[in-house]
């Protein structure tokens, strides 16, 4: 199979796709229905990807496009989920999904929580989520690629961020990415 991973380079999952007998090409380019990365591609996985995949290139790989996601969806979907589901203080884990024509609102595959100490900090949640992903990845790997998985449509309800959306916050990042989540738990809810 002839995997298009758009994501920055990342070696371990790279590493098992090719276990798998599989052929990847890697990108972080902004790709569109005119790329000739896409050429004989038969299955795309976007993870840490920060472009928006436009419809037409979305409905060339119908259930063959997902999305790997530190989040817990529907939390926190788009930037930085991993400071908003502390911020905010929402459910925290990884989901693999259909990637549709909106931000990360496409059917979930598979998720699992994730749980974290006040003595974590956002660089070892991150690190957590990003582990938790990839395995849950490895372990559902077989049948996601072969459509095995019943689809669960995301609930409506979740939360959504864009990048600026930070900017609020960011005078509660002390520490850069090593402030501890428990300065951080719900100091953005809303009353």
């Amino acid at each position: 199979m002839k995997i298009l991973l758009l994501s920055p380079y990342r070696e371990d999952l790279i590493n098992f796709l090719k276990l798998d007998d599989n052929e990847v090409i890697t990108t972080e380019e902004n790709i569109s229905l005119s790329s000739e990365i896409i050429q004989g591609i038969d299955f795309v996985i976007s993870y840490g990807y920060q472009h928006i995949l436009k419809d037409a290139l979305i409905l060339l790989f119908p259930n063959k496009i997902i999305n790997i996601h530190i989040s817990f969806l529907p939390w926190n979907r788009g930037a930085d989920p991993n400071l908003w589901s502390f911020l905010e203080n929402t459910p925290k884990g990884v989901s693999i999904h259909y990637i549709d024509s909106g931000i990360d609102t496409g059917d979930v595959l598979v998720q699992e929580e994730v749980f974290f100490t006040e003595d974590d900090t956002l660089k070892t949640s991150y690190y957590r989520l990003t582990s938790t992903a990839i395995e849950l990845f490895k372990k559902h790997w077989n049948d996601i690629k072969i459509g095995s998985i019943d689809p669960k449509p995301q609930n409506k309800n979740g939360s959504f961020h864009r990048l600026k959306d930070r900017k609020k916050y960011e005078y509660l990042l002390d520490r850069g990415w090593d402030t501890p989540v428990r300065n951080l738990i719900g100091k953005a809810l809303k009353f």
